[in-house]
């Protein structure tokens, strides 16, 4: 496998724009074992496989989450995450997936009852930072361990 192109280097300025949005929406997230989640889950369903390994690999620098990677494409089968956590895939599921069926008014709903309107806004941030960085590593061909 070979890289198609470093886009850090090719576009230094796109690179230090979405290392910005990084960084803010990180900032916004105290419990870090939800926020790798979030990042995990939007990967799987992306199939990219250089954020799942980057991501699988910082949450297990975090605890014993092995169960939890292993089990979060099928979380709905499973009672391991938080109701809260349950609501966050589904949104980071339907957001990633927005053109299949937009984000219903009962998930929104059900999105405010765990959270905040700024939480909100700061998970369809996180939400949208881990579909960019997907759609970047998949673009330029990067894989688990390529730089």
């Amino acid at each position: 496998m070979n890289v198609r192109m470093n886009y850090r280097t090719v576009s230094p300025g796109a690179f230090k724009a979405m290392m910005g949005l990084e960084r803010y929406v990180s900032g916004q997230f105290e419990d870090k074992v939800f926020y790798e989640l979030l990042k995990i889950r939007v990967s799987q369903i992306n199939g990219c496989a250089f954020c799942l390994d980057m991501h699988a690999k910082d949450l297990m620098k975090l605890g014993d989450y092995g169960d939890h990677i292993l089990l979060l494409s099928v979380w709905r089968e499973v009672p391991l995450f938080t109701d809260k956590q349950r609501v966050m895939l589904e949104l980071a599921e339907a957001i990633t997936l927005i053109s299949e069926q937009g984000v219903s008014m009962e998930l929104y709903d059900k999105v405010r009852e765990y959270f905040s309107e700024n939480e909100i806004v700061d998970l369809i941030m996180a939400i949208n930072s881990i579909n960019s960085w997907n759609r970047i590593a998949i673009t330029t061909g990067m894989y688990p361990g390529c730089f």
